[in-house]
């Protein structure tokens, strides 16, 4: 091979990876969050489980991607280990379509495929239309790079040496290995099968030597999802455990099959003279076979996952520290906004939860006329400034990426949703501050006074219950109950201000005790205006969404 050659070669698998790159892209901006809904139903059994993952992988045209986004949906807690099972066989299902489509020469019409997929991107306006669009462009710059790869490897025919090697190496381990590696390099199985098919095209490499180094490509692949789980919590990298042991156990099955029956030249018989669709049908027959003959036993290898990575058991965590968001960067796009959306929720959510403590605490130091525990409230109060300002910086780095409109929206929104938390957050610290204080002076509220604070305190919580969580069915039931909440806080204050007035008249509270009762009032009407926000915000999410 000449430079020229080479630079076609490195200039092909430049375009095949970039075409996947399009196709992912494409489904990501397409389908947006909803792949997380897809995937919800799409896995509730083994069965659909499977046919999902091939679905998605074969759209994509690669498994890769698609284990990829299940690490990182396992990560969110998104999907269960046990789904991933049964998604991770069927992208090795649907990974072989790539091969299957070399093999009946497609790459003659990616011409035409490339151009009226970016001819639709230029032209139309339909978002939609646009983002489908794209997976079709991506699929036939991917067949337009897979062709001139075949083209840089014709000179190799004249090569003894190469032929020679390709053609004599006796050793099954050494083909395995070559496969693994060369794929690990270039994180594409479909890319480096359709390399081999390129070399078995040319004569240089019999189906006998082939099939060894297709098995370790299989293998090869898993060092995506491998990266990908650097950084994740132990359940993503169990994921990239029963990736290594599907295509591990496959391998040796029909290592053994290939040593000790004649598959190989059954496979040749099936399409004779055809060597490039004898391997796409090797491929497409391991992952299948290896999927019907794992199928039963998908639970164990979760367990077994588990096994070789347990929980960690003296694990101490950090002070501050973000639970949910966790490093996750990957070049791959497919799966980003389902996964970005669950992150934030769930670290809001949790935010939430810490709010609602400090109110609780807050309003107890001051029922109990007591400075106990304002150290811990001090520092939820820190914690609570640590995530507002953790995941907003998360939100604004994403926000860099290009999503689907509705996820933007939604990321927006979760924006604002965290400075009202915070806000809230304050005017707790400002009910400690004044159970602080009165403890100074020695201030203490009537029973009255005490039974009506415990009523602020109830409505505080209640109306923070109220903005709880996300879900899209419940978010209009959600605005209508804080709403009215709201209007008893108000109600509830007005009515609070005006008896505090009477007693001051009849000379039933001192000024002190009547000064920090009022401020504490407007505290209280501030944190359901803040959680009215909320919910409003919540509310807005949804329909502008729809």
């Amino acid at each position: 091979m000449e430079i020229s050659d080479i630079l076609i070669l490195l200039g092909g698998l430049a375009l095949f990876l970039y075409g996947m790159q399009m196709m992912s892209n494409g489904l990501e901006m397409a389908a947006g969050n909803k792949m997380k809904r897809i995937l919800e139903k799409l896995t509730s059994n083994r069965i659909k489980g499977v046919l999902a993952g091939a679905v998605i992988t074969a759209v994509i045209q690669s498994s890769s991607a698609t284990t990829v986004m299940v690490v990182g949906f396992v990560n969110s807690g998104l999907m269960t280990l046990n789904q991933a099972v049964w998604v991770i066989m069927g992208a090795n299902i649907g990974t072989t379509i790539t091969g299957q489509l070399i093999a009946l020469d497609i790459g003659v019409i990616a011409p035409l495929i490339a151009f009226l997929g970016v001819a639709t991107i230029l032209f139309v306006k339909n978002e939609k239309a646009k983002h489908i669009s794209e997976i079709f462009a991506g699929l036939g710059v991917l067949f337009i790079g897979m062709d001139m790869m075949g083209s840089a490897m014709v000179p190799l025919q004249n090569s003894e040496t190469f032929i020679h090697f390709m053609t004599t190496f006796s050793n099954p381990l050494i083909g395995i290995l070559i496969g693994a590696v060369f794929t690990a390099i270039i994180q594409s199985s479909s890319a480096s099968v359709g390399i081999l098919q390129a070399l078995a095209s040319t004569g240089m490499i019999p189906l006998s030597s082939a099939v060894y180094i297709l098995f370790g490509q299989n293998i090869g692949t898993c060092i995506t999802a491998v990266l990908a789980s650097i950084g994740t919590k132990v359940n993503a990298k169990r994921t990239t455990v029963i990736h290594l042991m599907f295509n591990i156990i496959g391998t040796v099955i029909f290592t053994v099959i290939c040593l000790v029956t004649p598959f190989t030249i059954l496979m040749e018989h099936i399409t004779p003279g055809n060597p490039v669709a004898q391997i796409a049908n090797v491929h497409t027959v391991f992952n299948i076979i290896t999927t019907l003959l794992l199928l039963p036993f998908g639970t164990y290898m979760a367990r077994l996952a588990e096994k070789i990575l347990p929980d960690k058991q003296s694990e101490q965590e950090e002070v501050l520290h973000l639970e949910y968001i966790q490093p996750f960067e990957s070049h791959y796009a497919m799966g980003h906004g389902a996964l970005v959306l669950t992150q934030i929720d769930q670290e809001v959510e949790r935010m939430r939860g810490i709010v609602r403590e400090t109110v609780a605490g807050s309003f107890d130091a001051v029922l109990h006329s007591s400075s106990h525990g304002k150290e811990e409230l001090e520092q939820k109060e820190e914690y609570i400034d640590y995530l507002n300002a953790e995941v907003s910086r998360y939100i604004v780095s994403v926000m860099h990426h290009e999503m689907a409109v509705e996820d933007s929206i939604k990321i927006s929104g979760y924006y604002k949703i965290l400075g009202n938390l915070e806000r809230i957050g304050d005017h707790a610290m400002n009910v400690l501050g004044y159970a602080v204080s009165m403890k100074k002076k020695e201030v203490v509220f009537s029973d009255k006074a005490k039974q009506e604070i415990m009523t602020m305190k109830e409505m505080s919580l209640q109306i923070l219950d109220d903005v709880a969580g996300s879900n899209v069915e419940d978010l209009k039931t959600m605005l209508e109950k804080t709403s009215r909440d709201e209007q008893k806080i108000d109600d509830i204050r007005n009515k609070y201000l005006t008896q505090q007035l009477e007693r001051i008249g009849k000379s039933e509270c001192i000024a002190d005790a009547g000064i920090f009762f009022s401020e504490m009032l407007t505290d209280f009407e501030r944190i359901g205006d803040h959680a009215l926000n909320i919910a409003e915000q919540y509310y807005e999410m949804l329909t502008r969404v729809v």
